[in-house]
Order: C-alpha cells, then sequence, then structure tokens
C-alpha cells in the first residue's frame, strides 16, 4: 500500500495536561480508520493538528506529495455573506481555481488563453463540478442553494462543510463527527458512499454502528498513548479487553517483584559492582512499570428515579403547524408507566418541537397535554446548557445543589457527584471554557441526572458524548425504574435503549412501531419490496412462481392447498396488513382460536396477516418458529417474545378448556363437516378442529371408525381416516 501520512513520536501539551506523548501512527491508501477515546483526551485536538489547523510541542508529521487532502471539522465556520453553493467552492482547491480563472477569462475582451483552459477544464472534469456539488447538497437534504450561511442551523452548516468535502473527492479524508445532525437516512447514505471506490479515511465519530460498516481499522488513544486494532469497531471491543486484562496482568507481576527487588534496594549493599549497578537501573525501569496506574475509570450513573405514579401523560387531539409544514395533526396518545420510547423521522419533521411542547417551552395549537401529579421530568435539550465560560465547573453543580441525593440513603457531594462523571479534583477547579465539547456535554448530562428524574425526555444525548460514557449511558437507561423518550440518529442508541418507536413522516403523519430502529429498518426494506414485487406486470410474477414450483405435492399437500386456498381468499392472496399494537394483533389470534382452530406461537404472525401465508414454497418460512411483523422477527425481542407467548398460552389453555367440554355431536358435526368438504382428515387435522389432545384425538378417530361414520387407512405417520370404504380405497390407490 502507498503511504499518505506518517507521524512519529508526536507530542502535545496543554500546560500540565499532556495529551498524548510520543504517539506514531501512519496512514496508507486504502485504508479506513476509526479514532476513538474517552472526552478530552484529544481527538479532535490530533485532527487539526494534521490538518495544520493546530500546532504542536514535537515529533513529525509529513503527508505524500501532491496528496490531496479533505478535512471536516467539527464546528466549521463560513463568512456570513456565502450562499450555500459559493460555500461549497470556498475551499480553494484547483477545480474551484480553474473554474475562477475560466469566469475571467469570458469576462476579459478576446478571452486569452481560452484554449488552454478548455483543455485544463476538460481534463480536471470542471464542467460536472457544479452539478456534483448540487447533488451531493440534495442528498444532505440542502436544497435552497440560494439561502445565505447566516440563516443557517448549526446542523445545516455542517451538513453544507460535509458536501464541501466530498465534492472534491481528495485522496485523503479526515472527518470529525460526520454523522453529528444528519438524520438516518443521510447517515445510511454516507456510509454507503464512504464504503464505495477506495477511499482513504481517517475519522472520529460516536455512531457505532457507522464505525463497524465503514472502518477497516481502529486506534485508539489511551492514556496517553495510541493502540492500533486491525478489525472493525466490533473487533476492537474483544482486543481491546484483551489487552486491558494482559496491562493489569504485567502491572501485578510487577508490583510482586518489585517488593522483592525494594528490599534488597532498602539493605544499601555496600561496594557494589557491575553487576549492581545493572540491577539497580533495573529496579528503577520496573518501579516505573509497577507505579503506573492503568486508568480505566468509567462514568458512574447511580442515581435512582424518583417514585413515578400510574398516570404519566396523556396527549389529547393535538394540532401544531407552522404555515403550510405540520407538526402534529389531531395526535392522540397516552404514554405507559415505564415505557422507553424511541422517536425517529427525517430532519423537519417534528421531533424537536413535539419535546418542546411536551415540555411546556412550546404551545400546540389545539389539543390539551395532561401530565401526572407524580412525574418529574429532566430534559436534555439537542441545544445544550448554556454555561457561563468564566465559572469553575464545581460551581455550575453547586449552583444547583451543594449535596446529590442518590435515593436508599446515598448522598454525594458535589465534588463527589462529579468524580462518578469523570471529572478530576483538578478540572473541577478549571473554567468551564476550557472543556472540550464531549466535557461540556458530559457536565451537562450530569445536571440533568442529579436531580434524580422519573421521567427523562433526551434530545440528541448522543452528539459529542464518547462511546464509553455512551455504554455507561446506554445500561443505566435499560435499567432505569421511569419512563423514557429518546431522539436520535444513533442506531446502536436506540436499539439498545427503546421498546418502541414513534416515526415522524413529515405533515403531521406519525406512525407507532413495536420494535426498535434495526426492527424497523428491516420492516421498511420488506415493505419496499413488496411494493417493488407489486407494481411489476402480473404475468412476470406468474412465470416466476412456475419456476420456483420445483417438485409436485403430495396428495395431503394438495388438499391442505385447496383448503387454504378457500380460507384465505385463493391462489396468490396474501394476507392484508394490519395495523395495530401487539394486544391488538392477539386478539386476532384469540378470535381465531374462537372458531375452533388451535393456533402455535410460529403461526401467530400468519392469522395476524402480518407475514406471507402458508402457500409459500421456501421451507424456511414454513418451519420458521418464528413470530413476524411485515417480514421482521421478533423473536429477538425478548419483551415481544414474552407478551405473545404468554398470551397464546393462556388462550390456548382456555381452548382446550373450553374443547374439554366439547360433546360427542359437536366432535362429530366438526369432523365430519371437514371429511365432507375434504374425504379425509388425520389426527393433526382433527386435533386443531377440536383442540383435544393427541392421544385423545387418536381415541376419538378410532371410536368413530367403529361406529362407522368414518373409516381408518394405513398405519403410523401414513393414517388417514376416511369418509367410506369406496373412498379408503381411493385413497389406498392415490
Amino acid at each position: 500500500m502507498v503511504p499518505y501520512l506518517q507521524i512519529d513520536g508526536l507530542t502535545k501539551s496543554f500546560g500540565d495536561l499532556v495529551l498524548f506523548n510520543q504517539i506514531s501512527l501512519g496512514v496508507a491508501e486504502g485504508q479506513r480508520i476509526g479514532l476513538i477515546a474517552k472526552n478530552g483526551s484529544g481527538k479532535t485536538t490530533l485532527l487539526n493538528i494534521i490538518a495544520g489547523k493546530e500546532g504542536y510541542d514535537e515529533g513529525s508529521i509529513v503527508f505524500r506529495r501532491d496528496l490531496c487532502v479533505g478535512y471536516l471539522e467539527q464546528d466549521p465556520h463560513y463568512p456570513e455573506e456565502l450562499t450555500v453553493l459559493e460555500a461549497c467552492f470556498h475551499h480553494g482547491n484547483t477545480t474551484v481555481q480553474l473554474i475562477k480563472e475560466y469566469e475571467r477569462c469570458m469576462e476579459t475582451e478576446g478571452n486569452p488563453g481560452m484554449e488552454d483552459l478548455l483543455a485544463r477544464m476538460e481534463h480536471e472534469k470542471a464542467w460536472d463540478y457544479e452539478r456534483k456539488a448540487k447533488q451531493i447538497l440534495s442528498q444532505l437534504k440542502i436544497r435552497d442553494f440560494n439561502q445565505q450561511v447566516k440563516h443557517l442551523s448549526g446542523g445545516q452548516l455542517k451538513r453544507v462543510a460535509l458536501a464541501n468535502v466530498l465534492i472534491t473527492e481528495p485522496d485523503f479524508l479526515i472527518l470529525d463527527e460526520p454523522t453529528n445532525h444528519l438524520d438516518l437516512d443521510m447517515t445510511e447514505w454516507l456510509e454507503d458512499y464512504l464504503r464505495r471506490g477506495n477511499i482513504s479515511l481517517l475519522m472520529v465519530t460516536h455512531d457505532r454502528y457507522f464505525l463497524d460498516r465503514v472502518c477497516s481499522e481502529i486506534i485508539e488513544i489511551d492514556n496517553k498513548q495510541v493502540y492500533s486494532y486491525k478489525g472493525n469497531y466490533s473487533y476492537y471491543l474483544e482486543k481491546r479487553q484483551e489487552r486491558i486484562e494482559a496491562t493489569n496482568a504485567e502491572i501485578a507481576r510487577a508490583n510482586n517483584l518489585y517488593r522483592t527487588e525494594l528490599e534488597w534496594m532498602r539493605r544499601m549493599p555496600q561496594a557494589r559492582g557491575h553487576k549492581a549497578r545493572y540491577r539497580e537501573e533495573a529496579f528503577y525501569e520496573l518501579e516505573k512499570v509497577a507505579k503506573q496506574r492503568f486508568n480505566d475509570g468509567n462514568v458512574k450513573l447511580e442515581m435512582k428515579a424518583s417514585y413515578i405514579g400510574s398516570k404519566i401523560f396523556e396527549a389529547d387531539h393535538l394540532y401544531k403547524s407552522f404555515g403550510d409544514l405540520k407538526i402534529l395533526d389531531d395526535f392522540s396518545y397516552i404514554f405507559a408507566r415505564y415505557e422507553k420510547m424511541g422517536i425517529v423521522g427525517n430532519n423537519g419533521t417534528g421531533k424537536s418541537t413535539f419535546i418542546k411542547i411536551l415540555m411546556g417551552e412550546q404551545k400546540p395549537d389545539s389539543g390539551t397535554i395532561d401530565i401526572g401529579e407524580t412525574v418529574r421530568f429532566g430534559y436534555y435539550s439537542q441545544d445544550g446548557l448554556r454555561f457561563d465560560e468564566q465559572m469553575k465547573v464545581i460551581d455550575v453543580v453547586q449552583d444547583i445543589a451543594e449535596v446529590i441525593e442518590l435515593g436508599n440513603g446515598k448522598r454525594l457531594t458535589a465534588s463527589q457527584f462529579l468524580q462518578h462523571f469523570l471529572f478530576t479534583p483538578e478540572t473541577q477547579h478549571s473554567y468551564v471554557y476550557k472543556l472540550s465539547g464531549g466535557e461540556r456535554r458530559r457536565l451537562y448530562l450530569c445536571t440533568v441526572l442529579m436531580r434524580n428524574p422519573n421521567f427523562l425526555v433526551l434530545d440528541e444525548p448522543t452528539n459529542d458524548l464518547d462511546i464509553i460514557t455512551l455504554q455507561v449511558l446506554e445500561e443505566y437507561l435499560q435499567n432505569f425504574k421511569g419512563c423514557v423518550i429518546v431522539v436520535s440518529h444513533d442506531r446502536y442508541f436506540m436499539d439498545k435503549v427503546v421498546d418502541h418507536l414513534l416515526v415522524f413522516k413529515g405533515q403531521g403523519d406519525i406512525r407507532d412501531f413495536p420494535g426498535n430502529y434495526s426492527d424497523y429498518r428491516d420492516w421498511r426494506e420488506v415493505k419496499e419490496q413488496r411494493e417493488k414485487e407489486a407494481e411489476k406486470p402480473k404475468e412476470e410474477k406468474t412465470a416466476r412462481v412456475r419456476l420456483n414450483d420445483k417438485r409436485r405435492m403430495t396428495f395431503k399437500e394438495r388438499k391442505e392447498y385447496e383448503r387454504l386456498e378457500k380460507e384465505i381468499g385463493g391462489p396468490g392472496h396474501k394476507p392484508g396488513v394490519v395495523e395495530g399494537t401487539l394486544m391488538e394483533l392477539v386478539d386476532l389470534v384469540g378470535e381465531y382460536i374462537g372458531q375452533g382452530y388451535r393456533v402455535e406461537v410460529g403461526e401467530f404472525g400468519y392469522f395476524s396477516g402480518k407475514i406471507k401465508s402458508r402457500l409459500v414454497k421456501d421451507k424456511k418460512d414454513l418451519r420458521s418458529p418464528s413470530i413476524q411483523f411485515n417480514g421482521v422477527n421478533f423473536l429477538a425481542s425478548k419483551t415481544f417474545k414474552k407478551k405473545a407467548t404468554g398470551k397464546l398460552e393462556r388462550a390456548q389453555k382456555l381452548f382446550f378448556q373450553a374443547s374439554s367440554q366439547l360433546d360427542d355431536e359437536e366432535l362429530k358435526r366438526r369432523l365430519l363437516e371437514h371429511v365432507n368438504r375434504y374425504g379425509f382428515i388425520t389426527r393433526t387435522t382433527y386435533t386443531e378442529l377440536t383442540g383435544r389432545l393427541k392421544n385423545k384425538a387418536l381415541e376419538d378417530l378410532k371410536r368413530f371408525a367403529k361406529e362407522g361414520i368414518i373409516c381408518k387407512v394405513g398405519r403410523g405417520n401414513q393414517m388417514l381416516f376416511v369418509k367410506n370404504q369406496e373412498d379408503s380405497q381411493t385413497e389406498q390407490n392415490i
């Protein structure tokens, strides 16, 4: 691989604070590297140093000659008078300079040097530059190209800067938090864009799915050193734990040997020779290892939620709009106790506005919100808390409370509480303006949780927080004994925390989805695939079905096929999509059970109209013991599995209790109805019709055969009960 960047012996410090010491790393052509570290460890500082935006104490940074580098800053800035499109031409690369030369030439009389410029324009592909810029801006949901930069939000400005970097198609990309302010569709588009081609990449991001799918190597800054892992994020997690265990074991061995050598040093042997001097020097090296403290501290979230009653909040017929843009359109919802809801949707669909209405910061146009008396909100805003830059960190917390109640009689002082959030005593007494972006977000989280809320409302909580803090926050929210609403574009975070989603589709269209984000994404892909199939000509679909039909059905399968055709409305019919909650779906199964059919858990999706019919020839679909919802497997969700199986078991129990009270006349009626329709019946089918247990079902069928109502044919698994003797002979011939 061709080397693009080589860093050797790099050291950077701010006063007494050393960020990294004598670190070395390299980036080669085609490498996609993710940079991971705790907040305040110097991730952004390192990227700024590489990009030439910041100085360093010592070391060397060498780029390959003529390498084109693109850098996306964490907080980009542009002259306010520029338009969006002009900002995309602001970086001053060779193509932009060429376009400006061409424009000056066109304005000059006689157009001197035009032929040479045209040849260079063709070679640089400058003619497509503006079209490419508009295309990438559109993918990032920036469509007003003439809007001035000063009127853009922070998120829009970050997306313009991202487009600015991508348009130039640099050899080497340096990205600082590229997924911040991107909605889910834009994040997935960027993910695919970076995975295509031979892009070399060094980036900082908290999005773990993004890291896993884009990066082929992870570099970690830890204890002022760098560690390299030749794999994606999942590989990094495994190997990092191995490294920590090996380091702890090395320190433990060094401590044991250090005690022995310390005794020797204290005896102060006289007239030391060469060996004694060598042993003394080795002792001091050993002392460095033994006294090092491996900093594996994590944020500690031990706050207990205060008591929350059964009434949380009820939204009744809410309406909210800004001109023609509808945010809420007759929205009603009753929030349940201990519910954990995620909110997803594209930017501009009203997610943050909905949160602000709930928190009372904005009022709906009409409708009411009734909040329970015991609800105590903890609101983590996307905009963050406006800290006084000249305040000390400890003063920010002490202004709220000197002592923090953790619950169960535990109390912490403000200083002790800050140490739980990895603010050392030195950092606590430094000023807010010295904190990194991630440290400020961590301080904000600290001020929210110290009030012991029982209803957490988190609007983009993952922005600028390091991955280790996110992992601790996820675990805390999973065990949180209260209610949670999360608005986030971090897919991994949503998968870990929420039970269901509110999907904001725009113009007041809000859908409730019973699952996490990965479930929703899978369901959406299946839905889109079905819509594409539905648009294809019927002739093509029929031909495909015939091609897949590779084997002939047995007599039993053909009869079952005919029965199902009649029940579900003919060949090729698929059950309709049933909109509703999990409990409504279970009620549908209950209705089917009430008609005299036994329903297994694996058939739940079919009877609720949520998956393809059992006429599908794919054996995997027929055998799969999963509950599905529009193609999404919900057995992965423990909550769903527990609720669904529990409901079905209770329904089946009631069914069997009812079936045990069926008299002979009712059993015969159900039996003859099936036999007259199909000419035969099996023990399994009889069990489904009556709910009788297998041994009881066989006893019933043999008894009815003795009475001459039906006739037994075959034995074991081939046993059938047919209408009469003549039909029996027919069955044997078949």
